[in-house]
């Protein structure tokens, strides 16, 4: 028998269920917010992501799947979904265009890692991705967004935020950082001391907990923050304050990968075990120009849907739709007929074998409708239906004129 390869899962029955439901509240929130839906390839040129992700980073250097396809190209399987939208952002010339433009996504994304609770080899994500605004106002919007998300799907969580600073704040940072990382290199990670020459910021985010514990007297970067930076961080700890959205400000908190400036943000839950993030992003004004693109100021989030398919509470599922079917054979293609007329307004279940009154009832009940129709002998004679409400247990024996009518 063949299996799933390791780190993919086949996603059917309730969990299916939850999925599209994840997706659908995700999706109903993003548009209130002014989003339009946008997909991208799955497969794109390796450069994309070595060039946005950074060639330092664990996910370019250790998890793409990347291979060489029969043209030749060197292409990947997407790791992450900004990269993607910015690239298709650009493409389109949409970066040449004054108007703003925001964009939600949802899809598989693939890293090859060791597989584990909430984190699998092909995982998938719903993202939001803004264009063209610089105001930090934004930024604060995007985190009332997935605040908004979390709480129509029943999620708790806590919020953890930081500022990355920007190309002025960052040098003397970096040299700072620089000189206290190589003043403990010996009790850091080899990871850790291969970033310090490499993306020294990169070791704050060390998963390592020896590591971050030698780390915490190491210089923060909110500390260095410039006129501009400063000020921009204040004010979104301000509008948090107001809009009543509790957060912690985690000094070390730089993201996973390369691009981000500015406001950083994860939010996190104690109920999934180690992997505790459940969303995350913050601002990339320089990415747009990295790929060749205009320069343009953007902030974008990715939720991750495995992440949170346990911790959602799914409404209770309501009756709907009809349950229809046949208790002599003469009646089966009738039924079948008058199902194809009803789709067009209702889900409906049909049953092509013709059975007794209690099977047909156990079947309805299954399917969860609201509507038993049943055809039996009297009915086919008479030209008419046997219709019973499964909620208010009303039943009667209408025309089928008069059915075919409702439609």
């Amino acid at each position: 028998m063949i299996k799933p390869l390791r780190g993919m899962k086949d996603l059917t029955f309730e969990e299916a269920e939850r999925f599209n439901y994840i997706v659908d509240t995700a999706s109903k929130v993003a548009k209130h917010y002014g989003y339009s839906y946008i997909e991208t390839p799955i497969l794109e040129e390796t450069a994309l992501f070595k060039r946005s992700v950074g060639e330092s980073s664990d996910i370019v250097g250790k998890e793409m799947y990347q291979f060489e396809d029969k043209g030749g190209n060197d292409v990947c399987m997407r790791p992450e979904g900004t990269a993607g939208v910015v690239r298709a952002f650009i493409s389109a010339k949409l970066d040449r265009q004054p108007v703003k433009q925001k964009f939600y996504y949802y899809g598989p994304m693939f890293r090859y890692e060791r597989p584990q609770k909430g984190r699998l080899r092909e995982f998938h994500q719903f993202g939001c991705e803004s264009f063209g605004e610089a105001s930090v106002y934004e930024d604060f919007t995007i985190i009332t967004m997935i605040a908004r998300i979390f709480k129509e799907l029943g999620i708790g969580f806590d919020l953890q935020i930081n500022s990355l600073g920007c190309k002025i704040c960052m040098p003397k940072y970096k040299e700072n950082l620089v000189s206290s990382l190589k003043d403990i290199k010996e009790q850091l990670c080899e990871d850790c001391n291969r970033r310090i020459s490499t993306n020294p910021i990169r070791v704050l985010d060390c998963k390592n907990d020896k590591c971050q514990v030698v780390l915490t007297d190491s210089p923060k970067l909110i500390d260095y923050l410039c006129e501009e930076c400063d000020p921009d961080f204040k004010r979104l700890t301000e509008l948090l304050d107001k809009a009543g959205i509790s957060y912690e400000v985690n000094s070390n908190l730089v993201r996973g990968l390369d691009y981000y400036g500015k406001t950083a943000f994860e939010f996190v839950s104690n109920e999934i075990g180690a992997q505790s993030a459940i969303a995350g992003g913050g601002r990339y004004d320089r990415l747009v120009e990295f790929l060749d693109g205009k320069p343009t100021p953007a902030v974008g989030f990715a939720i991750g849907i495995e992440r949170i398919m346990e911790l959602v509470k799914m409404p209770e599922k309501q009756k709907e739709g009809y349950y229809m079917g046949a208790m002599v054979p003469e009646a089966v293609e009738k039924v079948i007929m008058l199902a194809n007329k009803r789709r067009g307004s209702d889900k409906v279940t049909v049953e092509y074998t013709s059975k007794g009154f209690k099977s047909h009832m156990k079947g309805a009940d299954k399917a969860n409708v609201r509507y038993a129709l049943l055809i039996g002998e009297d009915e086919l004679a008479n030209d008419t239906v046997w219709l019973k409400d499964l909620e208010s247990k009303e039943e009667r024996t209408i025309s089928l004129e008069l059915f075919e009518e409702e439609l």
